[in-house]
């Protein structure tokens, strides 16, 4: 019985070549290009009105 055998049962095995880390990496990077960018804040034309006191 080879090492890659377990009770008849095959190991999962593993792509080579490739990281825990890089495939990592390549997820975020993935997930921030497909995020679309957040929409601008409405600009204000008129200033903030002073603090007032509560009543």
């Amino acid at each position: 019985m080879s090492a890659s055998h377990i009770k008849g049962q095959p190991l999962p095995q593993a792509v080579a070549g490739v990281s825990m880390r890089e495939l990592l990496a390549a997820c975020a990077a993935a997930s921030a290009v497909s995020t679309p960018p957040r929409a601008p804040e409405p600009e204000t034309s008129e200033p903030v009105a002073d603090h007032r006191e509560a009543a």
